[in-house]
């Protein structure tokens, strides 16, 4: 594994106004990441995990501190041109799968690739490859409501996948599934970042799916307090 960070963060402060009180959701924080980890962000819910998460990819914004990602700080980037590189190195996989209910699957995979400007005929041959990646070739045609919540699960990967994305978030991947669902796309996820030298950051409440992370970093008001390396 290459030791050099391709997520690298300092100082971050996000703050949210409600009502006449501040909330700091990231309370001056850092965090790192290397090429192909899979690195577990634990903690309490509102610790902030979500909003780190969302800043490192480009969806939100920090009132202060740096996001260098792949070499690019995103604090210092347009709103054009953070939009076109998300879209191009960030993959996103949603806690409660986001497939869009009126479109096939191979549809759903296939929107990266639209948003990029590919033609969605071509797109839905390459997401045809993708969803073989995770066992679902056969289900282009199905709709999302046709599918188990543990392969509806491994259609949001296939589309976080589609653009080949330098690195991929996860936000509670495995809370809406089962056990053995939930092991299943975890070693998905594991695979992908041993394999194709991506990173992943992984946002969870599941202590069962620990053993799969490189590093586990833990989370409490806003801050990153304590990183360590999972030895399984």
């Amino acid at each position: 594994m290459q030791t050099k960070n391709i997520i690298h963060c300092e100082n971050l402060l996000k703050t949210y106004k409600m009502g006449d009180t501040k909330i700091n959701a990231l309370n001056h924080t850092d965090f790192s990441a290397q090429k192909g980890e899979l690195i577990i962000l634990s903690g309490p819910s509102g610790c902030g995990k979500t909003t780190l998460i969302s800043v490192i990819a480009g969806i939100l914004g920090c009132n202060e501190g740096t996001c260098t990602i792949l070499g690019h700080d995103l604090t210092k980037m347009s709103e054009k041109n953070l939009l076109q590189f998300r879209a191009k190195n960030i993959g996103f996989v949603f806690q409660q799968f986001n497939l869009i209910p009126t479109l096939t699957v191979s549809e759903n995979v296939s929107i990266p690739l639209v948003i990029n400007g590919i033609e969605l005929d071509t797109a839905k041959i390459k997401a045809l490859d993708v969803l073989d990646h995770v066992g679902l070739r056969a289900y282009g045609d199905y709709m999302p409501q046709q599918l188990s919540g543990g392969q509806q699960q491994r259609v949001a990967i296939a589309r976080a996948l589609i653009h080949d994305p330098k690195i991929i978030v996860c936000d509670e991947p495995t809370s809406a599934l089962d056990s053995v669902n939930g092991r299943n796309v975890m070693q998905i996820l594991k695979s992908l970042a041993k394999d194709s030298q991506r990173t992943l950051i992984v946002v969870t409440h599941d202590s069962r799916i620990y053993d799969f992370a490189d590093r586990i970093a833990e989370m409490e008001d806003g801050i990153v307090f304590n990183t360590y390396k999972n030895n399984g």
